[in-house]
């Protein structure tokens, strides 16, 4: 009886959770794995480091579907227009997405305008260690940003598919840093 009893739980979990997907997101004060990729800034190619970034100040990791879609190529032309923004508050912004290279490097001088660098993870490792691999499509990743401070650890995050909220929420969020975060 009680095997019984055990194997319906797990029954009812499992269908629970499908009903309910878990939340694909580093929590507020989790901490995020250093990580360094393939990335382009204004069509040229160079290893991006996260440690580096983050021992300059602040840093949004903004996660995007696919280059050159018409949503993520909106929200990349907004983080470019903000860019003055973020390095006025001594952060900077890494895009990234399981884009190749080749598309990406094209992507920063397009819709990135040169202005931001944009990283390739065709391997998903650093979309999947920020839990932000698309649930539904996972050959994607999920339009997912985060805002990590100096120490390595989640500040804020927003996830949303769609792409006009990113950019004012990771603003005020960098604003929201304490002055010591703020490099």
């Amino acid at each position: 009886m009680a095997r019984s009893h055990l194997h319906r739980i797990a029954w009812m979990a499992f269908f629970t959770a499908l009903a309910h997907p878990a939340w694909a997101a580093l929590d507020i004060g989790d901490p995020v794995p250093k990580f360094t990729a393939n990335a382009a800034l204004g069509g040229k190619t160079f290893r991006y480091s996260l440690a580096d970034a983050l021992a300059k100040g602040p840093v949004v990791v903004y996660f995007f579907p696919a280059a050159d879609s018409n949503d993520c190529s909106i929200e990349a032309h907004a983080f470019a227009e903000a860019i003055d923004q973020f390095a006025a508050l001594g952060a900077s912004v890494i895009g990234v997405s399981a884009d190749d290279i080749g598309t990406l490097s094209r992507f920063s001088v397009k819709s990135c305008q040169s202005r931001f660098p944009v990283a390739s993870d065709e391997g998903k490792t650093v979309i999947q260690g920020f839990d932000a691999l698309m649930q539904t499509r996972p050959d994607f990743a999920n339009r997912l940003s985060y805002v990590i401070a100096p120490d390595g650890k989640v500040a804020y995050y927003y996830q949303n598919l769609n792409p006009d909220k990113h950019v004012e929420r990771m603003l005020n969020a960098v604003k929201a840093l304490p002055k010591t975060a703020a490099k």
